[in-house]
This record gives structure tokens, C-alpha cells and sequence, in this order.
């Protein structure tokens, strides 16, 4: 098929060398503008352009989709099917209906469930047992098109949304291939969402990264793992910014300590409002990020010291 493929992230990347290794041809790559990066603001790439770069796709980047120029596009390039995934920009209808098939989207979750910006770190925030990825005939609502085909996945109890990121991106890369195929066929059998079961799933801010220890290991312990690698957990640990990068519930706790109670240093654990956790890789203020064994070998902190 005749593709024009909408992307920006690192998440969309894979599917590009997956459509073209599946026989399928991209005409062209729309992605967001590049962006000033890293203390010198370099202007820089999003990894989507870079990646079709090395094919030798030609990309636009405009900043709008709605000034008719977006549109020209399409109609010079006549593409069978625009494939979007975590392009950033709202699609209007003119652009939807431009393909001879239109748009389909891959989306990081198990439709109608977490719709929105970030699906796969509020699966993890959540503590759902399991997501995936979707495809869906895309329409001027929020992620509420029909549903085309599913693949899921469990989530281990201590993967990260980092981790569980660059799984799904492979996953809907396989996804995207595999939907085109069907389409191609006209084996496709569009589903209805259930607008009932949906969820959103908003967009992540650094107001996310105070723990409460007043709450359970177990919530902590999603906090810290849905907020990996970015915007990342903090706590304060003596009037310092400490980052939280890794985790895991401890099988001992101490109920009589108070919450924020660092009650071991073998490996380093803290009381919660239920259960106890351990801090696996922190990074304290100005500087890098380490396994917390290395941490306290070159920092002394006391037994009974209370996070905040």
C-alpha cells in the first residue's frame, strides 16, 4: 500500500522499518517540528524524521494540519491509508478522509481503556495487570474510533512504563503490518468502543512526582514505576530532592514506624502507610543516578531518618 505515515516519538520509529520490510510504500512522513534540545538548545530532530531520513523518505513538518497546506499534500501524494501513531497534532476531517481508506492509528492501550495522552504510563500508575496495543479507523474524536484489531500484553510487577514503552512500540509495529494486510484482504471487521468502559489517560506533569508515604507499598511502587524515565518520583530526604527511579515491594515492613520511616539500609527501605518499600536506584540532587547500595556507601544516613 501507499502510505503517508504521521509520527514523532521514539514509539512510532519501529513501525516505519516494519511497513517497509512488510513490502509497503511511504510516500512521505509528516512529524512534529524539530526542537531545541540539552543545555546548548540544539535544534534537534524528533527520532520519527531521523528514522525516515535513513530511508530516504521525504518529511514535512508543518505547524499546522488545518491551513489547506497539509491537505495539497495529500492530494499530490494520493495515499491508499495514513498511518498514525503519536503524531501530537489533532487530525481534522479533511486530512482523515484524504486516503482512499483514511487514517488508521496505532494506540498504546486496550481500547476504550486509556484513551488520551499517556495511555502506558497510567496502565502502570493504575497497577493493571495487563494492556496492549490497538488500531483504529481514526475519527475527529479523542481516540474514540472503531476498533480494527488488539494485542496485549501483561505487565510485569516491576516493569517500568520506560520498559513496557519500548515493548508496546515493537508490539504496534507488528500490529500496524498486520491490520494493512487485513485491510488489503478485506478481512477487516470494525468494533464499536464502548464509550462506557473508557478511560483518560491525561497527560503527565511534574504535580505527579511527590509520594505520599501515607500511602501503600503498592501504590508507591506503580507511582514509581508509571513515572519512570520521566518526570520521575521524588522525595525529601533532609531538606534535598531525592529521585525515586526503581523500586520494589519489600516482604518485611515495620507497622509501628511512622510513614516515611527509613527502617533498613539493607537494601534501603521505607515505611508506608501499609507495607514497606525499597529504594533500588535514586538520584539525589545534582547528581547522577545510582544504584542506592552505591548511594549510601558514600552518604551516611541514619536508621529512623523520615523521608517527606
Amino acid at each position: 500500500m501507499r502510505i503517508i505515515f504521521m509520527g514523532t516519538p521514539e514509539f512510532a520509529a519501529p513501525a516505519i522499518d516494519s511497513l517497509i520490510e512488510a513490502g509497503h510504500e511511504i510516500a512521505a512522513v509528516f512529524s512534529q517540528p524539530d526542537k531545541p534540545k540539552g543545555r546548548g538548545y540544539t535544534l534537534t530532530p524528533p527520532p520519527v524524521k531521523v528514522k525516515a531520513m535513513e530511508h530516504s523518505i521525504p518529511v514535512y513538518q508543518p505547524t499546522s494540519m488545518k491551513d489547506g497546506e497539509a491537505l495539497k499534500i495529500f492530494r499530490e501524494i494520493q495515499p491508499d491509508v495514513g498511518v498514525v501513531i503519536a503524531y501530537g497534532k489533532i487530525l481534522p476531517k479533511d486530512i482523515l478522509d484524504a486516503p482512499k481508506f483514511g487514517c488508521i492509528n496505532v494506540h498504546a492501550s486496550l481500547l476504550p481503556k486509556y484513551r488520551g495522552a499517556a495511555p502506558i504510563q497510567w496502565s502502570v500508575i493504575d497497577g493493571q495487570p495487563k494492556t496492549g496495543v490497538t488500531t483504529m479507523q481514526m475519527d475527529v474524536g479523542l481516540d474514540t474510533g472503531d476498533m480494527l484489531m488488539k494485542c496485549e500484553t501483561e505487565i510485569a510487577p516491576d516493569e517500568t512504563a520506560g520498559e513496557l514503552h519500548d515493548r508496546l512500540s515493537v508490539m504496534g509495529a507488528a500490529l500496524i503490518v498486520k491490520t494493512l494486510d487485513a485491510l488489503a484482504k478485506g478481512e477487516l471487521q470494525p468494533q464499536k468502543q464502548d464509550d462506557s468502559l473508557s478511560c483518560y489517560a491525561k497527560m503527565l506533569t511534574k504535580e505527579l512526582c511527590a509520594v505520599d508515604w501515607s500511602r501503600s507499598a503498592q501504590d508507591i511502587h506503580n507511582q514509581i514505576r508509571g513515572l519512570s524515565p520521566w518526570p520521575v518520583a521524588t522525595a525529601v530526604l533532609e531538606g534535598k530532592k531525592l529521585k525515586i527511579h526503581r523500586s520494589a515491594i519489600s516482604p518485611v515492613e515495620a507497622p509501628e514506624a511512622r510513614c516515611g520511616e527509613i527502617i533498613s539500609l539493607e537494601p534501603l527501605t521505607v515505611q508506608c502507610g501499609s507495607g514497606a518499600i525499597q529504594l533500588l536506584e535514586i538520584q539525589a540532587e545534582g547528581k547522577k543516578r545510582m544504584n542506592s547500595g552505591d548511594y549510601l556507601r558514600g552518604h551516611k544516613i541514619d536508621l529512623g531518618t523520615v523521608l517527606q
